[in-house]
């Protein structure tokens, strides 16, 4: 994949949105960009580096203290929105919450953390392929870090590298809280969506925003060379490293998508206001065909 640098005004791109994926924070590498004035897409949402609250960011260390007035809801189980009157973006957090967990990996020098969304209650979790392709080809333990902060192993069941998908087994659960499926073919436009996932390694962390963009065409490769294509989902809700994998909801706290992609500027690697999720139609089916094929 080429480098491409836009000369002047022109028409938003047909062609897909390169997305080099980043996993080894801890010496990222800067992958081919395409430019359209001083925008570049270049960091798929993921944190991966050092567990236990360090995140590696363009080479440095961000210390995500979570003693230091960050406001998350790790360890907690999130409020039963059915005994409240919650609406709106409380209402979103409080049903979601409950389905979505940690997922981190790390071996000597390299590792990975992002998100995952419940889909059964004895443990199927589904998150990004770029999030755990790394402890596959390295045999690194997988953890699992459920709603009520019980930390579990995980196995990978299946994985699609094209859709940048994978099906997780948390070892040894039962009575989770399997997250509820929206139809993602009926989103529009400007309507309001929750993110929820550990950005920074910070989990249970909610931010709002709407649907900037439908139909998407989204493209790139892992770290370690898998070709990804999606037509994605765009939102300006705040997604950070780490989200990865984490599940976009709407208003009724149903999943309408995985978060997988940020844009990133020249002067920052955090969120700027784009970002990509997978679509929850395009989801479901692939955690299914994988689900069914590990029967």
């Amino acid at each position: 994949m080429t480098s491409q640098h836009a000369s002047g005004p022109q028409d938003p791109p047909t062609t897909p949105i390169p997305l080099p994926l980043l996993t080894h924070p801890a010496a990222p590498e800067r992958g081919p960009e395409r430019r359209r004035g001083r925008l570049r897409v270049t960091a798929l949402a993921l944190a991966a580096g050092l567990l236990g609250g360090g995140v590696g960011v363009a080479g440095g260390y961000l210390v995500a203290d979570r003693d230091q007035g960050v406001v998350t809801s790790p360890g907690a189980a999130p409020v039963n929105a059915a005994s409240t009157s919650l609406t709106g973006v409380e209402n979103a957090a409080a049903v979601a919450s409950r389905s979505v967990v940690d997922v981190a990996w790390s071996t000597g020098r390299s590792g990975a953390e992002g998100s995952g969304v419940i889909l059964t209650a004895d443990g199927a979790v589904l998150t990004n392929n770029h999030v755990v392709e790394g402890a596959v080809a390295t045999g690194a333990p997988i953890t699992v870090t459920l709603p009520d902060g019980a930390k579990r192993p995980a196995r990978v069941v299946g994985r699609d590298g094209g859709s940048d998908l994978a099906v997780l087994r948390v070892d040894g659960a039962s009575g989770l809280t399997p997250a509820q499926f929206g139809d993602s073919a009926g989103l529009r436009v400007g309507q309001q969506v929750v993110a929820i996932g550990s950005p920074l390694g910070l989990e249970g962390t909610v931010t709002s925003g709407i649907v900037s963009a439908l139909d998407r065409s989204v493209s790139g490769r892992t770290d370690l060379g898998t070709a990804v294509s999606y037509r994605g989902v765009q939102t300006d809700a705040p997604i950070n490293k780490g989200n990865s994998g984490g599940a976009l909801v709407d208003l009724s706290g149903r999943v309408v998508g995985i978060n997988s992609a940020i844009a990133t500027s020249d002067t920052s690697d955090g969120s700027i206001g784009i970002g990509f999720a997978i679509p929850a139609d395009q989801a479901r089916q692939v955690a299914d065909r994988i689900l069914g094929a590990a029967r």
